[in-house]
């Protein structure tokens, strides 16, 4: 294993003026005619750092202490991007110091201030006439495009969107015939004469933003069309694409950047022809005090080395950098494979297979997002104590030929992409899916030190990218860091979907704290890995609390820890999550898992997470304030309906579960219905397998469990060790009207009605369950094993005549499936 040169180590530990140190002063009250000294500081970083160069050049005065660039108190705003080279290298005993002043809080800025706002009095064409009275308008700079941001006193604002506050709708579906979308009509005045439209969608574990070229309406649905490139690419890459599911609901979307949209508080709007800005405040905002910023760059700083000359030995410390753009979008759409990377290029193979993956059904090429920060080729730097805010794509981006980078102590928070990427991801002209082992190995990212960072409410535009990831990197450590309140995974580690053993290797996640993620988007995990790592490691980190996403394509597709295609030569030991919900997904060899789960010692789950002395930082966690439910691990209810000319053979059934690690016991039979009830690696392969055994036999999987009650509604929370499942199933009557009712009187009923749940705790139901796939339901009362639902059911209405009240009211939403008698309602499927 590499270790950290030890002048590196010194330096990191003290970072100091020595006696002989340099220091360049600069504040944004200065002048860059003025010589840089405290009393007289210079104006610019970038005027700081030539005059740091020109010492270096002529070598004339003693820097055996370094240069330290000391930015004093202030806002510095950019008018473009700060290049660092290698002319502004330092060396291992005269180090480059880009710091703040002692107490000072310095911010680099890529925003421009928009001001001078006015209450809209004249009608303007398009404007929703919900926005009368309400909207604010400025000049908005001819010579600066459109942004895709807006920032107002520090809290991001919304772009005109078709769907208000957090709701999306559903397409109706894709044509690849065509290459267009269907959707419901859009309820707005004059949307074909909107010039830059655009549509986001939501498709299983990313998201894509296409630019919208013709809307033709067809009545009550409208077909919509898309410029190129992205046209071509989200209609003819399979991973991930629009999601159509009858049981689940197709993707999810909103359309957005169109006046008419702008129709609720929070929302704003540019109108590139007009050279406008219009705005509708929310609550308490004044806009003759507000201050409202608007992005202009997209890379603040960036690093630039070569492999031949990397610019080595700099180190930031205590510096915020804030306000940058994310511009592709508007300009090429953005259709992501995964991890943010946008495809360029990306298609089905037919038939499938290469020479390296037989089976490989896909080829992709892809391309990597901007980011804030951006180091390439640098050796020996650090980012210190620093705040990364209000940005619109990755944050910290770490991304070519980084050997020796620390990142440690900093706060991430409103990151609209990745907050720390590092490591090569496939090149341009590389497909995807194929190894990587480059001819020159300075190009791989070696040693990095990622520890005790916050990472908060990140990935907040582009849903698909994570709170860490890692490319193709080797020997780089990932610990004590805190990731909370992001859209998708917390940790990503590696790419490539092979197991051939590569540059990757000794890469270790470590003691990191991973809660509240997969706010959106599923098949995701805290900490997820892809292809050969051999002699990498993850232990000793916790993993809780992923949200229930709104729109998720399936519901139970989530876990704490996945390993995917390729994962090979990882040990997976001592880490805590609340419970076993992990997938390995076609592995290759050498890997061991020992130890996880919620049995591990306190002791580890407690040391997880931000160090002492960097702990406070948790105080900026958002998820407080995030009013989304957590998901956890449940049994799933999937069912096959028989036929008389296909049947369900029991023997077979039971030993297919078997083979799935299942519990060959959990099926219930009623007539030609049979039930499955029992936790669930995958439910997508489960019924795979079950439509290939059992060919013109219908599956169904019940993914919505809208109620459930448990012990921890009662007096005695205490649980039985062992349970016997009661399976009972009906229909909801046909009047949408009256399912709907059915469902908000059992999301109200703990609230409204709580003698139920205090009938259940009485007759001793250890959990009931409630699971719906279209009308049909599937209820499921877990009761102490060796009691019966006949004993017990009756002491629900001992002495709580309310409970008698609750059965008639739901009497009238249902009604018997079909099979049953006249009269019949609930029917029981019996154990097999």
């Amino acid at each position: 294993m590499k270790r950290l040169p030890f002048t590196l180590l010194v330096l990191l530990l003290c970072i100091s003026p020595s006696l002989w140190a340099v220091d360049i002063y600069v504040s944004p009250h200065g002048s860059d005619a003025n010589e840089g000294s405290v009393n007289q500081p210079l104006a610019t970083i970038s005027a700081a750092l030539r005059k740091a160069r020109t010492m270096r050049r002529l070598n004339n005065i003693d820097l055996s202490g370094g240069i330290h660039i000391i930015l004093q108190n202030g806002l510095y705003v950019l008018q473009q991007t700060i290049v660092i080279r290698p002319e502004d290298a330092g060396s291992a005993l005269s180090p480059t110091f880009i710091e703040a002043a002692p107490g000072a809080h310095p911010v680099i800025s890529g925003g421009i201030k928009i001001s001078q706002w006015k209450k809209l009095e004249t009608k303007v064409q398009g404007l929703s006439p919900a926005a009368n009275g309400h909207v604010y308008m400025s000049d908005w700079p001819g010579t600066i495009p459109p942004v895709r941001e807006l920032w107002v006193n520090g809290e991001k604002a919304v772009c005109a969107k078709s769907s208000n506050g957090d709701s999306m709708q559903r397409i109706l579906n894709w044509d690849k015939a065509t290459a267009s979308c269907w959707i419901p009509t859009p309820q707005f005045a004059a949307l074909q004469q909107q010039q830059k439209m655009e549509m986001f969608i939501h498709q299983w574990w990313a998201i894509a933003i296409l630019r919208i070229k013709q809307m033709v309406v067809h009545g009550d649905s409208t077909q919509l069309f898309f410029k190129e490139p992205e046209s071509t690419i989200q209609n003819e890459h399979p991973w991930p694409a629009p999601w159509l599911s009858k049981e689940t609901g197709n993707s999810a979307f909103y359309l957005t950047n169109a006046l008419p949209f702008l129709d609720e508080p929070g929302e704003w709007y540019i109108d590139e022809t007009a050279h406008k800005i219009y705005y509708w405040p929310g609550k308490g905002e004044d806009m003759v005090t507000a201050t409202v910023t608007a992005p202009v760059l997209e890379t603040l700083i960036e690093v630039k080395g070569t492999a031949d000359h990397p610019v080595h030995h700099l180190f930031v410390s205590g510096i915020e950098f804030s306000y940058t753009g994310w511009l592709r979008p508007s300009q090429k759409g953005h259709v992501p494979h995964q991890a943010g990377m946008y495809m360029t290029e990306a298609y089905t193979l037919n038939p499938p297979g290469t020479p390296l993956k037989k089976t490989l059904d896909n080829q992709a090429w892809v391309g990597r997002p901007a980011a804030a920060v951006l180091l390439n080729y640098a050796d020996n730097t650090a980012f210190l104590n620093c705040r990364f805010t209000h940005l619109a794509s990755t944050a910290l981006d770490a991304a070519k030929g980084t050997h020796y980078t620390v990142i440690k102590g900093n706060v991430f928070s409103d990151i609209g992409g990745t907050a720390i990427l590092a490591g090569p991801y496939s090149d341009a002209a590389t497909e995807i899916h194929l190894p990587y082992q480059p001819k020159d190995e300075r190009e791989v990212c070696d040693s990095l030190i990622i520890s005790n960072n916050f990472i908060t409410n990140a990935t907040n535009e582009d849903w698909s990218c994570v709170g860490i990831g890692l490319g193709y990197t080797r020997n780089s450590l990932v610990t004590h860091n805190e990731v909370e309140n992001v859209s998708y995974t917390g940790i990503s580690m590696g790419w490539g979907w092979n197991d051939v053993v590569g540059a990757m290797h000794n890469n270790r996640i470590l003691a990191n704290y991973i809660h509240h993620y997969g706010k959106h988007n599923y098949d995701c995990s805290g900490i997820y890995t892809l292809s050969a790592q051999p002699g990498s490691e993850i232990a000793y980190n916790v993993v809780d609390s992923i949200y229930k996403a709104p729109y998720a394509h399936l519901l139970s597709h989530w876990f704490y820890l996945y390993a995917d295609e390729g994962s090979s030569g990882f040990r997976v030991h001592d880490n805590w999550t609340p419970s076993e919900k992990y997938l390995q997904n076609a592995n290759g060899p050498n890997n061991v898992w020992a130890n996880n789960g919620a049995a591990v010692n306190r002791t580890i789950k407690d040391a997880a997470g931000l160090e002492q002395g960097f702990d406070q930082l948790s105080l900026q966690r958002t998820s407080p304030y995030i009013h989304q439910p957590i998901n956890y691990e449940h049994a799933e209810v999937i069912e096959l309906v028989a036929s008389q000319t296909a049947t369900v053979n029991i023997t077979e059934l039971k030993a297919l579960l078997v083979e799935q690690q299942m519990d060959s016991g959990a099926v219930y039979q009623w007539q030609n219905h049979y039930v499955i009830f029992d936790t669930v690696k995958d439910v997508l392969v489960l019924k795979g397998k079950l439509k290939k055994a059992f060919p013109g036999v219908q599956v169904k999987w019940y993914p919505d469990l809208f109620y459930h009650f448990s012990r921890k509604y009662c007096s005695d929370t205490v649980t039985a060790r062992e349970w016997d499942h009661v399976i009972l199933t009906c229909n909801l009557v046909a009047d949408e009207k009256k399912q709907k009712e059915y469902l908000q009187y059992h999301a109200t009923q703990f609230q409204q009605w709580p003698e139920i749940s205090k009938g259940f705790c009485n007759a001793d139901f250890q959990q009931l369950l409630i699971f719906k796939n279209g009308r049909q339901l599937i209820l499921v009362i877990s009761i102490p094993k060796g009691e019966t639902l006949d004993h017990l059911n009756p002491k629900t209405t001992e002495n709580n005549p309310r409970v008698n009240d609750w059965n008639k009211l739901m009497g009238q939403y249902q009604e018997g499936i079909e099979g049953t008698k006249k009269g019949e309602v609930w029917v029981l499927l019996k154990k097999v």
